[in-house]
């Protein structure tokens, strides 16, 4: 399935093409409030698309959604961090949550 970004992307490049079914493109300003991007948003997504296509648009795409952890290791510690902490201050701070991590031996 693809990302909704990436749909939000193709509708941009449509709304700013001047086709053949199209009698005339829309401009950056008019987009960038359609599909809610910013101008220079929309400016870099025409140069990447004249010069190096679709597919880099895509890819481009999918490296953003990169994982920074694996999907177990960020279930813990959103679930973790959405508990009441047990002890101490009543929010979880980064290091608090370490070290709870630590003690449970999620991380060393």
């Amino acid at each position: 399935m693809r990302s909704v970004k990436i749909l939000f992307f193709a509708r941009a490049l449509l709304l700013l093409d001047k086709g053949p079914r199209t009698k005339e493109h829309w401009a950056v300003s008019q987009t960038s409030k359609a599909v809610r991007l910013s101008e220079c948003a929309l400016n870099y997504l025409k140069e990447i698309f004249v010069s190096q296509g679709l597919d880099s648009i895509i890819r481009l795409r999918q490296k953003q959604e990169a994982r920074v952890f694996e999907e177990a290791f960020e279930v813990e510690l959103i679930q973790l961090a959405l508990s009441e902490p047990l002890e101490g201050p009543t929010r979880w701070t980064v290091r608090r949550l370490a070290d709870k991590l630590v003690e449970l031996e999620i991380v060393e």
